[in-house]
């Protein structure tokens, strides 16, 4: 039988409080959602833009939540019998709780951020790792001021590897969470133009970024992207933060880790690569060019961190793009199968480029076509339609055959496309739905990509279900 994650008396130390109730005396996990908690686990009652906790309390005693920790100043509003660990402030109770793991803990901890990549690259250094040890990663993407301090206080006391992803949308985001994960090997994918509505320049953005060196224990190792234009910044802003080794990783042949050949297939990539001096082949089992990059400093930070390299790169070939963020699906129809490839998590400049290079890297059996459905990329403040303008060169460089545009300011790009491009505008994306299903046809691959707030989502749900994949999770 396994330790439990926390034991009352502990919990209740971390955290600050004091005990009201009769709580029993471990607890097995840590939950702020009272639909997926699970017996045993604390319920912590955070207040958030939207909902708070407080008001879920009851629904969380009542599905076997070990102890509920909560404000003094709402007490009075909660079940007299409940089961209280008893706070000024729950949230800073939690990140209180995530100091106390990280300070028990002797695991080897990496952070990514980045302008994109951070889930991906967080998701193959899980993959990676678990082949040498006990892993600790945040799920989903759990990677600001309570998701980080939530995965950091749910990280047993004998993990051997932890995976943090951490990022932010203003400066001075990133600092006081690094601070508390406390990090062995940080990892920035790359600094792209997003966020913009609220920097000045991406050189801006760098800086934030840049702030994870701040939390870099001492001898901790710093991995750069070498092909990216902000490298000389980051490089320079690493050595002012006082960090003494700084590995590199890309298609440069200077980089510490870099690229020597990548064939790419429907599903993934073949790799050969150097990885801090060692060659090693692998085997990438999901689409595009940027897995492929990001993949070589997942390695390089498996080096550093003391797993095998070998049993790493091995792991990557059961990689897989989760649903929205790259996930592909064959669905069936009357005279054949078309291929979807699901980027409607969320979008910005750069992973929107990269979303369409993937797009063109996929192999058509005309009179199949390359497809791409974009929606508006949020938060680019004044520049946002230049910004949508300019994904002409790289739908042109992708080869694509017709694109549907959602958003007000996808129409900048709209009214650039040549005609022979153009499938269809809507200002919102549920209206390109009917459009759309009646326009897809055998032999295409579709690509669907946009931010959160365009609502993008329900159009890959849309295609699925009229067009039912004969097994949910086939992947082309």
């Amino acid at each position: 039988m396994s330790d439990p994650l926390w034991t009352l008396d502990a919990f209740v130390e971390a955290a600050g409080g004091r005990l009201q109730g009769d709580a029993g005396a471990e607890i097995t996990g840590i939950s702020i959602d009272s639909r997926t908690l699970e017996p045993g686990d604390a319920f912590v009652a955070i207040t958030g833009d939207r909902l708070d906790g407080h008001d879920y309390v009851a629904a969380a005693l009542e599905a076997g939540a070990a102890v509920a920790l909560v404000g003094e100043d709402r007490l009075s509003d909660l079940p007299e019998d409940g089961r209280y660990v008893v706070v000024d402030d729950p949230l800073e109770a939690m990140r209180k709780l995530g100091v106390a793991a990280r300070a028990r803990s002797s695991a080897r901890i990496v952070a990514v951020t980045g302008s994109v990549g951070k889930t991906g690259t967080k998701e193959a250094l899980r993959l990676t790792l678990t082949e040498s040890g006990k892993v600790h990663a945040s799920v989903a993407s759990f990677n600001n001021h309570w998701g980080v301090p939530l995965t950091l206080a749910r990280m047993p006391a004998d993990t051997d590897f932890g995976v943090f992803e951490i990022g932010m949308n203003h400066a001075g985001e990133i600092s006081p969470l690094v601070k508390m994960v406390r990090p062995h090997v940080v990892i920035i994918t790359t600094v792209q133009p997003v966020h913009l509505e609220f920097f000045d320049s991406v050189e801006q953005i760098a800086k934030a970024k840049a702030e994870i060196f701040d939390g870099l224990e001492p001898g901790g190792i710093a991995i750069l992207n070498k092909d990216n234009l902000q490298f000389d910044l980051l490089k320079f802003l690493a050595a002012a933060a006082g960090v003494s080794k700084i590995q590199t990783f890309g298609e440069d042949p200077s980089a510490d880790s870099h690229l020597q050949k990548a064939v790419s297939y429907p599903a993934g990539s073949s790799v050969d690569a150097s990885i801090l001096g060692q060659e090693i082949t692998y085997k990438i089992g999901a689409s595009g060019k940027h897995h492929v990059k990001n993949s070589l400093a997942v390695l390089t930070a498996v080096v550093d961190l003391g797993a095998d390299l070998a049993k790493a790169g091995l792991a990557l070939d059961s990689m897989r793009a989760p649903k929205g963020r790259g996930e592909v699906t064959r669905l069936p129809m009357q005279k054949g199968e078309f291929n979807l490839i699901d980027e409607s998590y969320n979008a910005n400049p750069a992973s929107m480029k990269a979303a369409l290079a993937v797009l063109g890297e996929a192999p058509v059996t005309r009179p199949g076509r390359r497809i791409a459905v974009i929606g508006d990329m949020r938060e680019l403040g004044t520049d946002a339609d230049r910004l949508h303008a300019e994904l002409l060169q790289p739908i042109t460089d992708a080869d694509i055959d017709a694109v549907y545009c959602a958003g007000p300011h996808m129409h900048a790009l709209w009214k650039l496309l040549p005609h022979d491009l153009r499938g269809h505008y809507c200002e919102e994306a549920k209206d390109l739905e009917d459009v759309l299903l009646g326009d897809v046809r055998s032999g295409d691959v579709v690509m669907i990509k946009g931010s959160l707030g365009t609502r993008m989502g329900p159009l890959v749900e849309a295609l699925k279900k009229e067009y039912p994949p004969a097994d949910d999770t086939a992947a082309a």
